[in-house]
């Protein structure tokens, strides 16, 4: 159990690494966007749909390990009642697990916005990239990312210790 948990959590860098590229292309791109409009009025025209599938990769690709991480922002009204009656590890089973559960009506939907996309051939303006392809990796990131929050529900309730990052 614990040499799984140690694969998922160093393949887990993948999904930041994805991220990360997109955000230094998006930065370059935004960078010589305004460079060119500024000193040459001639922008970059394919700028916006191209922010526009960046900022999709950046997003949905970290998803997973931002929901598992429990780096979502919270608030925290009812810590202190929670943690006087024990009662914090079966919430946070909870949680996690409602919210897996109810981000597969998104997978659905999306799947299903993408899937049309592709049968009517749509395509974004100037590059002319399959908008169902973005449909699909969004589809796909949030599939992961509910499998993965039911997955650490299930560990909260069952083997809380194997949530804790070992020591070395």
């Amino acid at each position: 159990m614990t040499s799984l948990i140690q694969l998922v959590r160093r393949a887990s860098v993948l999904p930041v690494i994805v991220a990360s590229i997109a955000l230094f292309i998006l930065m370059v791109m935004t960078f010589c966007d305004v460079i060119f409009r500024s000193v040459f009025n001639n922008p970059i025209e394919a700028a916006t749909e191209l922010t526009r599938i960046l900022m999709a990769i950046l997003v949905f690709s970290v998803l997973p390990i931002i929901s598992v991480n429990n780096g979502h922002i919270a608030v925290d009204l009812t810590d202190g009642i929670f943690n006087r009656l024990r009662l914090s590890r079966i919430r946070d089973a909870i949680i996690y697990l409602a919210s897996g559960v109810m981000l597969f009506w998104p997978v659905q939907r999306v799947w299903i916005l993408a899937e049309r996309a592709r049968d009517y051939g749509d395509v974004t303006e100037y590059l002319s990239i399959p908008t169902y392809l973005i449909g699909w990796f969004i589809t796909v990131s949030v599939a992961i990312t509910a499998i993965v929050m039911i997955i650490t529900g299930l560990l909260h309730l069952f083997a809380p210790k194997a949530l804790t990052e070992p020591t070395q």
